[in-house]
């Protein structure tokens, strides 16, 4: 096995977070701004922080709508599942010995409040969340934190992510980036050591 670490994004990664998140933003931004947008326009927002999500909409009161975001992302989240097959692979490479880390766009509470997040919790080592570094993702920082932690070597290491974000924190802090499309849309230019369609491909080409 090449990597003796591997680093998973939470949302669109390990986590059907897409309708949670797609639905209490738009109502969020349908309160504070008064327009309907449709899906599609949301999803470049997909598993950036609030604080983020809010500056690029143009809106001022950015720590009012992210809280209000949470209130709305918590109330769905009955909505949210683990994806298939997350379970065993991590049971996998726990087995193999390797080293498992989250670095996550999700803050503290919002990290400690997922009920599904306790179903696998215990199989990682370390969890980094965007408000555990002076920058979260896209700069380096986390990532970086993960591997001062673990005493781990970039070349140890590999990020598994699904958004071009994922990539630039990867990349910018020299380890290797999969590339995970669990929702089949294709792999939007987003350059990758791996790009994987389902979590039986890691199964076969990594594991």
């Amino acid at each position: 096995m090449k990597y003796s670490h591997f680093i998973f994004d939470i949302d669109g990664t390990l986590m059907d977070t897409e309708r949670t998140g797609m639905l209490s933003l738009k109502q969020t931004i349908k309160e504070f701004t008064g327009r309907d947008l449709p899906m599609e326009e949301l999803l470049p927002f997909f598993g950036l922080p609030s604080a983020k999500a809010s500056e690029l909409l143009g809106l001022e009161k950015a720590d009012e709508f992210a809280r209000v975001w949470e209130e709305h992302f918590q109330e769905l989240m009955y909505l949210v599942t683990i994806f298939p097959g997350v379970e065993d692979m991590l049971s996998s490479l726990k087995e193999a010995g390797c080293g498992l880390g989250i670095v996550t766009s999700r803050n503290r509470v919002e990290f400690g409040y997922d009920p599904n997040l306790g179903k696998i919790a215990h199989f990682f080592d370390c969890v980094v969340c965007s408000d555990d570094t002076p920058r979260p993702k896209p700069a380096p920082d986390p990532i970086i934190k993960y591997m001062e932690v673990m005493g781990a070597g970039r070349e140890d290491c590999l990020y598994l992510g699904d958004t071009d974000h994922d990539y630039a924190c990867a990349h910018s802090a020299g380890v290797d980036f999969a590339l995970a499309d669990w929702k089949g849309r294709g792999w939007q230019d987003i350059p990758a050591s791996f790009k994987f369609s389902s979590v039986e491909e890691i199964m076969k080409n990594i594991i």
